[in-house]
């Protein structure tokens, strides 16, 4: 597009911003191909598609869209509401490119009772007008046939699919089916029930479907005990069993608590890619409706913005016509004759907190799914965090953490361990003697090192890592810094570990300032930084100890004349320490050295 054709394109979209009336409704921007890449409501259009065009508002994302843009169109509404209404139903329908992406989009089933004259009862994923009234639809399978089960023990409603009608029942043109035989149907094509009797249990079923399950339950036991006066113990028996039914039924469903009913619970759990939105309906205490959908955001779009589309979908998709949303937070929802509760205490409070934890433990499980299925998107997830929380300018892909070992300055040595994408790289491992320092100097033996590790690498022109750790506080992390940033001019993150009495990680210190961050158990930075310090100490540990136990054996067994390598090796082999030596008999070293130097090594410890 030339600088003519761009003057062009942004008088023309100018001139419909100018011409938008201040009213509610939603708007659509197209690209240059007449696609719709955009869909949003407002409640004033002018002022709602003018903030686009605002240089000053624009992140980056909307930047990009409002480049995009070719053509607007808008629909004028009555209400907010209407446009809230009004833009699920266009996303839905157009899936624009740049609107927040809804995740779940299947169909779940419901349970149809049909408008026969003997209706049926079945589970269906199809909604077709006419045939019946629908309840749900149900997003989870196990409560949907545990419900269809109920219904089958209790009542025996008929499953065919015959045309049952007064004249086709009266007219005797129907035998039963196997069904009936084995007392799986009450069999209305041959009047075993009677159309009201059969009309009563469809009732029943209605208010049981409806959750209405505690008043059922009173109306049961009302007509059991009638029955049993009127010494129908038969019948009696009958309606105790289907009593006993519906409250093992109920037992298994959440009770809440019985003074709430028909209230909505939402709450939200995002970051910069996602957002989850959990969904509780209750209806006489108990929980029957439980879902979580997840929003891929395409625009920095506002939990608030997400959370009242989310809402809006959810009761559309379960047809909820609760007056009453609970939520955590106040927000700006246009929906006529529907009340907002934020809770502070009781029933309610424990409502929302039960929803919270659904949408949190929902987030966890994705992560963790795709955690499995991609391994590098952990790991550089989990590197984003580190870097977030520890202030830093490049992701710690490589982790190089040093640590010291000596006693009173004799054997010093220094270790260096290294974590590649937060993994141990034992290949990368290595081992310094100090040369350099005399005398127990914890300092200058970190910078003897240190200097020669990363001298190393310029001349070999090898990677470097983006974080140094130093076991060893604030002094350790300094001694770094002298030599890293100060001799060779090195632009490498840097940071202390500190351990707290009872020798456990409990501080990270970063920055020239020495800025101390805390660390909480449990959390992605305090595993990473335990692991890093436990291995770094055990591995300059173990050198250090080899070191020593090698010193020790050469100033034993190498100082006495006439003991070579090979009868020290021999020595060794079998005694496995020098100790064992000094206390075995003139016999028992012949048998490994021979007569002569056993004699020798005898005299040297007298």
């Amino acid at each position: 597009m030339d600088k003519r054709e761009h003057t062009a394109k942004t008088e023309y979209i100018k001139s419909i911003v100018n011409n938008l009336p201040d009213a509610p409704g939603c708007y659509q921007y197209l690209n240059d191909e007449g696609v719709i890449i955009y869909v949003g409501k407002a409640k004033n259009l002018k002022r709602r598609v003018s903030s686009y065009f605002n240089k000053e508002q624009q992140t980056l994302k909307t930047r990009l869209l409002v480049s995009k843009i070719a053509d607007i169109k808008y629909i004028v509404v009555n209400s907010e509401n209407d446009a809230l209404l009004l833009e699920n139903n266009l996303i839905k329908r157009h899936k624009p490119r740049y609107n927040v992406l809804l995740k779940d989009d299947k169909t779940y089933p419901s349970i149809c009772i049909t408008g026969e004259y003997f209706p049926r009862i079945f589970k269906t994923r199809k909604i077709v007008p006419g045939i019946g009234r629908y309840y749900g639809p149900y997003t989870n399978a196990g409560a949907l046939n545990a419900l269809l089960q109920l219904i089958k023990e209790m009542y025996h409603l008929r499953t065919c699919r015959l045309n049952l009608t007064p004249e086709t029942v009266r007219s005797g043109k129907f035998s039963p089916c196997l069904e009936y035989q084995i007392k799986n149907c009450c069999a209305p094509c041959i009047a075993a029930i009677s159309h009201d009797e059969y009309g009563k249990y469809i009732e029943e079923i209605r208010a049981i479907l409806r959750g209405d399950i505690k008043r059922l339950s009173a109306t049961i036991i009302e007509e059991m005990k009638q029955e049993a006066e009127n010494l129908n113990f038969e019948k009696a028996q009958k309606l105790k069993e289907r009593f006993q039914l519906i409250e093992n039924f109920r037992t298994r469903s959440e009770v809440v608590s019985p003074i709430i009913s028909n209230v909505d619970v939402f709450a939200i759990e995002s970051d910069e890619k996602s957002a989850f939105i959990n969904f509780l309906h209750i209806t006489n205490g108990c929980i029957n409706q439980a879902f979580t959908i997840e929003y891929k955001k395409r625009l920095e779009e506002s939990d608030e913005e997400l959370l009242v589309m989310g809402i809006v979908e959810m009761r559309e998709r379960f047809k909820s016509r609760a007056p009453e949303i609970i939520l955590e937070k106040e927000i700006d929802l246009p929906l006529y004759g529907v009340s907002t509760t934020v809770p502070q205490k009781g029933e309610k409070k424990r409502l929302l907190a039960l929803s919270q934890l659904n949408v949190k433990q929902y987030r966890a499980d994705r992560m963790k799914m795709e955690d499995k299925l991609n391994p590098e998107q952990k790991a550089t997830r989990l590197m984003k965090e580190i870097q977030q929380e520890m202030g830093l300018e490049k992701l710690p892909v490589t982790i190089e953490c040093f640590d010291n070992s000596n006693i009173q300055g004799s054997d010093a040595v220094a270790a260096c361990v290294v974590f590649k994408k937060l993994k141990p790289s034992k290949k990368d491992y290595r081992k310094y003697n100090i040369k350099t320092v005399v005398g127990p100097d914890d300092y200058a033996s970190m910078k003897e090192v240190v200097r020669r590790r990363y001298s190393r690498a310029i001349e070999e022109d090898t990677p470097l890592p983006q974080l140094i750790l130093a076991d060893g506080g604030k002094g350790q992390m300094e001694a770094i810094r002298e030599v890293v940033e100060d001799e060779l001019h090195l632009e490498i993150a840097i940071a202390g570990l500190v351990k707290d009495g009872r020798h456990r990680t409990s501080e990270l210190i970063v920055g020239r300032g020495g800025e101390s961050i805390g660390l909480k158990q449990n959390s992605v930075l305090f595993r990473l930084m335990t692991q890093i310090q436990d291995e770094v100490h055990r591995f300059a540990i173990t050198f250090h100890r080899d070191k020593r136990s090698k010193r020790q054996v050469a100033s034993e067994l190498d100082t006495i004349k006439g003991i070579g390598e090979k009868s020290k090796q021999a020595l060794l082999t079998h005694f496995k320490s020098v100790k064992r030596i000094k206390a075995a008999t003139a016999e028992e070293l012949t048998k490994i050295v021979g007569e002569a130097k056993a004699k020798i090594l005898l005299e040297a410890w007298k």
